[in-house]
């Protein structure tokens, strides 16, 4: 029996979706974006620094958090790949030729800068799989349930860009008012100048699928959201501390709640358009600042804890 209009046979009784609807404007995208902004190189940058020490003493952990989120893109590859079992081919070109290969050079800038200022220097997770990808790339089988974790990996891409876009600003000034412009011009701006493309891929890709989605299907990617919601790069109790650090020492929780709450209401806008635009007078959904409020309590905890003596 043929295909029916706009499907395309992959294996014998089993049909892929039809072509996503933004898939043009996405390949388009993600050609430039490889054109534009070839992966920096690492020797390209100047490490400089005037005060090494007082600069690892004031972003320290933020260069090794973020170094460690960037390079475990590796990993977030080999996830990808188990949980979207037939992503649209431009996914698979945005997060393997392109997305992959700029993130971990940012990694490793990050990594040669910590080096330099005599930080240690990052220790990412390569290799854990977590069963939940295994259950959802088994289940994405059937389209219908890939496409609600193709959904999610656009959600997940939007606030973990926007995120990152965020935090190179702050650091970005903040090496400027420590006086370290060499790294700052040399190391950051370039990292901060990819990231907002990134971003838009990730946003564009969600409003194109969710246009797409069943009332079903949406409810599911609501529900599942609600309750995965993470700080970016923070998986277990001692990364959310961390992230809660890496907020404090970029100065996002200064302000106490305004400042956490205007923080949140920026990563969770794109998904509040979305997810939750039935929801009136809501200014950011509920996990995304519940989320970010127990990563700054429990940094806030571990500074002033006593220290073993």
């Amino acid at each position: 029996m043929p295909a029916g209009v706009g499907e395309i046979v992959v294996e014998p009784g089993r049909r892929r979706r039809r072509q996503f609807s933004v898939e043009a404007q996405l390949a388009e995208h993600v050609d430039r974006l490889g054109e534009e902004h070839p992966p920096i190189p690492v020797e390209s940058a100047d490490y400089t620094m005037a005060r090494p020490e007082l600069l690892g003493e004031r972003f320290g952990p933020v260069l090794n958090y973020m170094a460690r989120v960037e390079l475990e893109v590796e990993r977030n590859v080999l996830e990808l790949n188990l949980l979207l079992p037939d992503p649209p081919p431009v996914d698979r070109h945005f997060y393997a030729d392109v997305w992959l290969p700029q993130e971990v050079h940012h990694g490793l800038l990050l990594d040669r800068l910590q080096a330099e200022a005599g930080l240690r220097q990052a220790e990412p997770d390569l290799t854990s799989m977590e069963f939940s990808y295994k259950l959802l790339g088994a289940l994405g089988r059937w389209s219908a349930i890939q496409d609600v974790s193709r959904m999610l990996y656009y959600l997940t891409g939007v606030a973990t860009e926007k995120s990152a876009i965020l935090a190179y600003n702050r650091l970005h000034q903040g090496l400027l008012d420590l006086g370290e412009k060499a790294v700052a011009m040399t190391v950051i701006a370039p990292i901060r100048r990819q990231e907002p493309g990134h971003f838009a891929y990730y946003k564009i890709a969600a409003q194109g699928l969710w246009t797409e989605m069943t009332g079903w299907q949406k409810w599911l990617v609501r529900t599942l959201r609600r309750h995965t919601f993470e700080p970016v790069g923070a998986y277990t109790k001692k990364q959310w501390a961390e992230f809660g650090a890496v907020m404090h020492l970029l100065g996002i929780t200064a302000e106490g709640e305004r400042g956490l709450s205007r923080y949140a209401q920026q990563v969770g806008r794109v998904e509040l358009e979305l997810l939750w635009a039935m929801k009136q007078g809501l200014r950011v959904p509920t996990y995304v600042v519940d989320s970010l409020r127990a990563a700054a309590k429990l940094a806030a905890t571990d500074r002033t804890a006593p220290a073993n003596g």
